[in-house]
């Protein structure tokens, strides 16, 4: 117990010590927008001096200060040091949890999107390409998951917005050119928005990779009895 007390005691002692006010220097340095993940962002602002974060639809984390760049933020249980060379990033403090790994957050450039940004921005080309940057450096990444993409594009279905289904379609068909599933769903989309000219041309192309597609089956029959 007392090896757990002495550490808490000394980090509550440090920042009882700090100002959490920064300097003007540091915020115009710090003041940005950090990819936390290849599709999710952690925004870095101030008010009055101290510094707060907007992150997962929390406007007003307020991190604790411990040292002139470095901050406690208790939603992820992690102290974040701000880097400035080469390039102002934040790293995480190493510890046991982190295995050896090393977290770091790129600042993002002026204008810069994640890809889910793009696509709601209706910038649907630099979203697929965003995508396939992100399939490019890992194939595995839940970013691009197949079955997540294509759940949200019956999400949106659902909500009878159609246009941006079939955008969301278009993507994974982009992101998965030999998986049967996703035109099934492209041809889906375009029939609900009663274009059977494309919703056919998609419905033969999932049964030219699985014959045994039995939705394919069924909806290509539907459209062309």
């Amino acid at each position: 117990m007392k090896k757990i007390l002495l550490p808490l005691f000394l980090l509550l002692l440090l920042i009882s010590c700090t100002s959490q006010k920064n300097s003007d220097a540091f915020i115009n340095a710090a003041s940005g927008r950090y990819l936390f993940n290849t599709d999710e962002v952690l925004e870095v602002h101030f008010k009055d001096k101290v510094l707060q974060v907007k992150w997962r639809g929390n406007d007003d984390i307020e991190p604790l200060k411990v040292a002139e760049n470095s901050f406690y933020m208790k939603a992820l249980n992690e102290k974040m040091v701000f880097v400035e060379k080469p390039e102002m990033h934040i790293e995480l403090a190493p510890k046991t949890e982190h295995d050896g790994s090393i977290y770091h957050f790129r600042k993002m450039k002026e204008g810069e999107k994640t890809p889910s940004e793009y696509f709601m921005a209706k910038e649907y080309d630099k979203s697929l390409a965003a995508f396939l940057e992100i399939k490019k450096q890992d194939s595995l990444s839940p970013a691009i998951n197949q079955n997540k993409m294509n759940r949200l594009g019956y999400d949106y279905i659902r909500k009878n917005n159609l246009n941006l289904a079939l955008e969301v379609f278009k993507i994974n068909v982009a992101l998965y050119p030999t998986n049967s599933n996703v035109y099934d769903s492209l041809g889906e989309a375009y029939l609900f928005q009663k274009d059977t000219l494309n919703a056919e041309i998609n419905f033969k192309k999932a049964l030219s990779i699985n014959p045994e597609n039995r939705s394919s089956k069924r909806l290509l029959t539907k459209i062309t009895k």
